[in-house]
């Protein structure tokens, strides 16, 4: 880890205390395939609890997000601290939890100090007796740095990234500790992560069996609402609530705040806007009905803070970590338009829309960050199909100049380097397997941009899948690649995966470590800092 990049001995002990306070109200004893670990259903005698844990997200050097769930009616209150004593503590009086939320809620903390640990606790009050409380639940998360740290050291950043999960049917696997990636990844002690989409499969039922190809037998936990595909809110809420049933995701959301984004999954495979399913499994086929159940599910479910309950609210938006980084977070999912063959060769909308576009355009020429993140939820260069003619990514396979979507890319690329946008990343998941691209106009046969690098990490916790094809027409190549050799490979036969990044303090240098499940470093590579193109 960089040097003061928010680690370090202390940070580490605090972290492990969050844990074992938000263990103190774990779900009901999972021992296999058994809706008995579903939701809790409301209660009306005793105090509020809060089971499914805590988590923050969109953290700023002075602000962030607390989200919460109750079993029944309750008060939201947070206490924030410099210490995991609570001496102090600073009181925020959030919102009432009811059914029309699934009984989440989000307080947003403000003021805070920069470059900080941040100790927190939820408390759960009874609405009509608010001496009545549950037992808190306690988190952390670490400000970003505003300025230079002590002795005029610029603190380091570190944070991860990765997507997909639950997904193909490989649920939540007792026998094999659930979703382990996720203890790795809080090991690794990261100031936030970065989470590239598909937070669910709302598409991919979760059965109790899976005979996997040896003749093993893989188990998952089971719910109602995971036993077939998500059409109504009650579905998709229910395919958020899943995940949080595993041990290692709610100490993970207790320690690790979260950037998150949206993709496919958490509505249909390769959906777009007005498109009408043809898929037996489903008796609602308008996709626009889907995705506006599945947005508000999504809302309810992750920290937010662009996210309205109003047609303005949005997933895309910029988190800025202070002077050495800002994340631009895109939804690639909203404004596309039509899955084609993509050989249009005018095309304004493409997969972004023309609004998101100009906002991206604006917002990377304002940023005065030494990175600029760009968190795609699809991959650029990579060729990713939908059916036998159309294709559900930017590109289409076509080596040549840019047609389609890639034309909205080629726009941006180009307007990267005229405005002289330094400190570019792509970083993504979405194809289940991981790998670096390097882009470069040398190769490509569009030219007229400044080469730069894409990372693809995942997936999560899903099935594996081979590599797709590269699509010539922003030249890149693959110095490494990770992927299976056949389809849907579960699991128990291959790699999870999960990316790293790490910005020094000192040097602004930053540092891609592309790992597996375990921890173990696949690929790693270094870029300096100031430079338009790497």
């Amino acid at each position: 880890m960089a040097q003061g990049s928010g680690g370090g001995f202390g940070r580490r002990s605090l972290l492990q205390g969050a844990a074992a306070g938000s263990a103190a109200l774990a779900l009901p004893a999972v021992t296999g395939a058994a809706s008995a670990a579903a939701a809790p259903a409301l209660v009306h005698g005793g105090r509020p609890r809060a089971s499914w844990g805590v988590q923050a997200g969109d953290v700023t050097a002075s602000s962030g997000l607390v989200w919460v769930r109750s079993d029944r009616p309750a008060r939201m209150v947070v206490q924030t601290a410099a210490t995991e004593s609570f001496r102090g503590a600073r009181t925020w009086h959030g919102p009432l939890l009811g059914p029309g939320t699934d009984f989440t809620g989000v307080t947003a903390l403000h003021g805070l100090p920069a470059g900080e640990q941040i100790h927190y606790r939820v408390l759960l009050a009874d609405p009509d007796h608010p001496e009545r409380a549950g037992e808190p639940v306690a988190g952390t998360f670490r400000t970003a740095p505003e300025s230079r740290g002590r002795g005029g050291r610029q603190e380091g950043v570190r944070f991860l990234w990765s997507g997909d999960l639950a997904g193909q049917g490989w649920g939540i696997n007792p026998e094999r500790g659930g979703y382990r990636v996720y203890e790795d990844m809080r090991r690794r002690n990261p100031d936030f992560f970065l989470c590239s989409g598909d937070n669910i499969y709302a598409d991919n039922p979760i059965q109790e069996r899976v005979t996997l190809p040896d003749g093993r037998i893989w188990r998952n936990v089971t719910t109602e609402e995971k036993s077939k595909v998500a059409e109504t809110l009650a579905e998709f809420r229910g395919a958020f609530r899943y995940n949080l049933l595993d041990e290692n995701l709610r100490r993970f959301n207790a320690q690790v705040p979260t950037i998150t984004q949206w993709d496919d999954h958490e509505v249909h495979n390769n959906w777009y806007p007005g498109q009408l399913l043809e898929d037996d499994r489903y008796r609602v086929k308008d996709v626009d009905v889907l995705s506006a159940r599945a947005l508000r599910a999504f809302s309810e479910y992750f920290p937010i803070r662009t996210l309205r309950p109003d047609a303005r609210g949005r997933v895309y938006r910029v988190l800025r970590h202070g002077p050495l980084l800002d994340v631009f977070v895109l939804d690639m999912r909203r404004y596309r338009n039509a899955n084609s063959p993509d050989r249009q060769t005018d095309d304004p909308q493409g997969i972004l829309g023309a609004e998101q576009l100009r906002w991206l355009k604006r917002e990377l020429s304002r940023s005065r960050a030494v990175w600029k993140v760009i968190a795609s939820d699809m991959p650029l260069g990579l060729v990713v199909t939908d059916g036998p003619a159309n294709f559900e990514a930017v590109a289409q396979g076509d080596p040549g100049a840019p047609l389609g979507r890639e034309l909205q890319i080629a726009e941006l690329l180009r307007h990267i380097k005229h405005q002289r946008v330094t400190g570019t990343l792509w970083l993504t998941a979405d194809v289940h397997y991981t790998s670096a691209q390097h882009y470069t106009p040398e190769r490509a046969a569009f030219q007229d941009f400044e080469p730069f690098w894409e990372f693809v990490s995942g997936p999560l916790h899903a099935g594996g899948f081979p590599a797709v094809k590269l699509d010539g027409t922003f030249g890149p190549e693959q110095p490494f690649i990770k992927a299976p050799d056949r389809a849907n490979v579960s699991p128990a036969e291959s790699a999870q995966y999960f990316g790293e990044v790490d910005i020094d303090g000192g040097s602004g240098e930053l540092t891609v470590r592309l790992r597996q499940e375990g921890g173990e470093v696949l690929f790693t590579k270094t870029l300096q800092p100031g430079r338009v193109g790497q």
